[in-house]
């Protein structure tokens, strides 16, 4: 059973060229890496991107199940960079699942590539690792996150929240947004109190072992200045 099972997760990762080329009709281009000559073409239907092909150095990839936002500020993005420090470039693609006040959802595809070839590898999902990772605590008067021997607290006091509108626990899920920074395949995921309010980010830091993409580093950081998803860390 645990072969079929990978050989049918090896068939879905792998992905051959085709000789069509992408613009065929319907196709349109949404996201572009000029340099490294790597396109995202979608099909819009009913105000998503589907049915994608990646044109990559001239290969043509289809991956039929993608769907992304049409909207140009919450465009794919395109990565093409060493983030498993084996000297060689992987392309890292992240789509917009949804977004909205106090959402922000992004899925993420990782490919290494060989000979200009493309194959998939797997990378763990955030929320799989904090569900191991991470224990909390919520009251009205503190939030308590602990990532193993850490503890971070948050004083709730000074905000005066309704007790009505406050969770029974810290949500996470509705914020995940992904990022490549100083070759390091990074996730944020906003930890969440009330409807509209967030009290900071779980910052997941990720590490190519086993053959799939997993957690090095996780941390919850309250302050801006010191979070890379906002630019560069303050000392």
């Amino acid at each position: 059973m645990k072969t079929t099972i990978s050989l049918i997760i090896a068939f879905l990762l792998m992905i051959t060229p085709t000789i069509t080329g992408a613009e065929d009709e319907g196709y349109k281009m949404v996201s572009q890496n000029q340099k490294e000559n790597i396109t995202l073409y979608g099909k819009e239907l009913d105000g998503l991107y589907r049915g994608f092909k990646i044109d990559f150095k001239g290969g043509i990839y289809t991956r039929p199940l993608w769907n992304s936002e049409t909207s140009p500020t919450y465009a794919p993005q395109i990565f093409y960079e060493d983030i498993n420090k084996d000297l060689k470039e992987e392309l890292i693609i992240t789509l917009t699942q949804g977004h909205g006040t106090g959402v922000l959802l992004e899925d993420v595809h990782v490919f290494h590539t060989m000979d200009n070839r493309l194959t998939g590898v797997v990378v763990d999902h955030p929320l799989d690792i904090i569900n191991k990772n991470v224990k909390t605590k919520l009251s009205n008067e503190e939030a308590e996150i602990s990532i193993g021997d850490k503890k971070y607290q948050v004083d709730l006091t000074p905000f005066e929240i309704n007790p009505e509108n406050l969770f029974e626990d810290i949500g996470f899920g509705s914020i995940m947004d992904y990022e490549v920074i100083n070759n390091n395949l990074m996730v944020r995921v906003s930890g969440q109190i009330t409807p509209a309010m967030f009290i900071g980010d779980i910052i997941i830091t990720y590490d190519y072992r086993d053959k799939m993409y997993q957690v090095k580093a996780i941390e919850f950081i309250t302050d801006i200045n010191k979070n890379p998803f906002y630019g560069p860390v303050e000392p």
